[in-house]
């Protein structure tokens, strides 16, 4: 039960902080709109997080969670700017 919390955990954080990171602090960065960004984001994200895995509460899995949902959050992040700057906000 937990491990499932910790899971639902990772994936809701890393998401929803990638999209606000991206739309607040990265609204003026032009590589952020490449087609790439969000793949090398998370990418990123799951090496990073790796290393966390040998805690017996986090698994690979749970690694794995929170790379996908930091490359969605990007995404996100990346079609709310799109929006915006085609005046649909």
């Amino acid at each position: 039960m937990l491990g499932i919390i910790t899971v639902i955990a990772a994936g809701a954080g890393g998401y929803a902080a990638t999209r606000k990171f991206v739309t607040n602090r990265l609204r003026y960065v032009d590589d952020i709109k490449h087609p790439a960004a969000p793949l090398v984001a998370a990418g990123v994200a799951t090496a990073a997080a790796l290393p966390l895995a040998i805690l017996p509460i986090i698994t690979v899995g749970t690694v794995m969670v929170f790379g996908g949902a930091v490359g969605i959050g990007t995404f996100a992040g990346v079609q709310t700017l799109r929006k915006e700057d085609a005046g649909w906000s």
